[in-house]
């Protein structure tokens, strides 16, 4: 995100912030600080969120799969309320699964699904968006921002809900192609951290169904053209396995096969997309292995397919400050094969 665009926003919130007060009577247009988190904000206050991405639903009203009998209450929150970024969100709980439109100033029809992470616990977005997403509209692509339902909240689909909205978007942005001026032969996927996880599972499962079709926009690929994980969770086996994915995506507990269900190493198909994968060795949080396991599993099967491991990174692939070069790489790779001229 530029800085002038984000002082603009910073702007924003402040201009309605002073226009709500006072702050503890904000509703919906708020989020509040997790309860007993570190530095949270004083009880009862709360603080505005930035205007909102352009967005739209994934699902018709009460046809959410495997809706049945879940208890869940979506919330907003602030990922570091010490911090009071008002963009700096997550979505906890999500039920009504969206699409948030980040529009390029000079679109060329290329489409990118873009999956956050927040290890299955929550969805670690910003309403107004971020960096990668500009990064991307900077290159001519209408983004599409996914939140998503979490496994853990009760779906009747289990571990597979957040998959089946990852194919319902894919559908979806299909679908709505020639409103958003997007060729619909051109819709790539990314995603960051455990969203890694999702977007290389919609990439990998294109050839099944994971809910009964209930309109039009099912009938439609959730194949994506091309697809880019960045420090990606992708197994669930020991002993690379990221602890807080596995236990959020099965909260009762798992057999190791059902983990190798879930596992992207054991199931890519032949026809996959070309795919892209970033990550840092000194990654704290998601061992770097599970990107160097995915791309044997590619090149086994001959998948176009590129690898960076950074020597250091961390978990954001960020050093002293500052990003490292694995989005202008990407771009070289989704230019390669087509993505963009």
């Amino acid at each position: 995100m530029s800085r002038l665009l984000h002082r603009r926003q910073l702007l924003t919130a402040a201009v309605a912030a002073s226009a709500l007060l006072p702050v503890a009577a904000l509703a919906q247009n708020a989020v509040t600080a997790p309860a007993g988190a570190a530095g949270s904000i004083p009880e009862g206050m709360k603080v505005a969120l930035l205007p909102s991405l352009e967005s739209f639903p994934i699902w018709p009203e009460g046809k959410v799969p495997g809706s049945a009998g879940v208890p869940a209450k979506e919330e907003w929150i602030l990922r570091k309320p010490e911090a009071g970024d008002p963009n700096d969100t997550a979505a906890l709980h999500v039920t009504k699964p969206v699409l948030m439109v980040r529009r390029p100033a000079k679109p060329d029809g290329s489409a990118i699904l873009m999956i956050p992470g927040g290890s299955y616990t929550r969805v670690a977005v910003s309403r107004a968006g971020g960096k990668e997403d500009a990064i991307f509209a900077e290159q001519g692509a209408t983004v599409f921002i996914l939140v998503y339902r979490l496994p853990h909240d009760g779906w009747g689909a289990g571990p597979e809900a957040p998959l089946q909205d990852a194919q319902r978007a894919m559908r979806q942005i299909r679908h709505r192609a020639k409103e958003f001026g997007v060729d619909p032969e051109r819709i790539a996927v990314t995603g960051f951290s455990s969203g890694g996880h999702l977007a290389g599972w919609v990439s990998e499962s294109f050839g099944r169904d994971t809910y009964e079709p209930i309109d039009e926009i099912d009938k439609l690929s959730s194949k994506p053209f091309l697809t880019g994980l960045f420090y990606p969770v992708m197994t669930m086996m020991e002993p690379y396995a990221h602890g807080n994915s596995v236990k959020n995506m099965f909260p009762e507990g798992a057999t190791d096969e059902e983990k190798r269900k879930v596992s992207l190493e054991f199931n890519l198909p032949t026809d996959m997309g070309p795919t892209f994968l970033a990550h840092a060795g000194d990654d704290p949080s998601v061992a770097s292995e599970n990107s160097l396991i995915l791309y044997q599993a590619l090149r086994a099967q001959k998948t176009p397919s590129e690898l960076h491991i950074f020597e250091v990174g961390g978990h954001g692939l960020v050093e002293n400050g500052k990003d490292l070069p694995h989005m202008a790489l990407f771009t070289a790779f989704a230019k390669r094969h087509g993505l963009w001229t």
